[in-house]
């Protein structure tokens, strides 16, 4: 037997809208020149790894307000500056097989882990949030 229950009050809030993807990939764009700026004037650039690693937390905190659809662009991006800005031989873009692969590897499953991040907790929000009992 199926019981109607009334939500005691509760204004059911929508989840939030993603952001739309053009906008994403300019902050990608701006992002990943500052970040890299500041990595360069910090020193942060004689290593590739830990731009990788600085340009893959920038990626998952693009993934988060954005559309699935968006995560490929921002990785794109992000790969761009990593590998003209960080990667040998600096200042021209090249693609080297597989370490640039592992690299736009690890960019994309970053920009979908925020996207996936995301979902996820506003799906879990709204479930608590229409919930009855709550």
């Amino acid at each position: 037997m199926v019981r109607w229950r009334l939500l005691r009050g509760a204004v059911a809030r929508p989840v939030p809208e993603p952001v739309a993807t053009p906008f994403v990939w300019a902050a990608a764009f701006v992002g990943s020149l500052l970040l890299v700026t500041v990595l360069g004037v910090a020193g942060g650039l004689a290593s590739s790894s830990v731009a990788l690693v600085a340009l893959s937390m920038l990626a998952v905190v693009l993934g988060l307000p954005a559309r699935f659809q968006a995560a490929p662009g921002i990785a794109i991006v992000c790969w761009m500056f990593l590998n003209n800005f960080a990667v040998a031989p600096r200042g021209r873009l090249s693609w080297d097989g597989h370490p640039d692969a592992a690299r736009f590897a690890v960019l994309l499953v970053a920009a979908a882990l925020g996207t996936v991040l995301a979902r996820l907790l506003h799906a879990r929000g709204a479930h608590h949030r229409t919930t009855p009992g709550r």
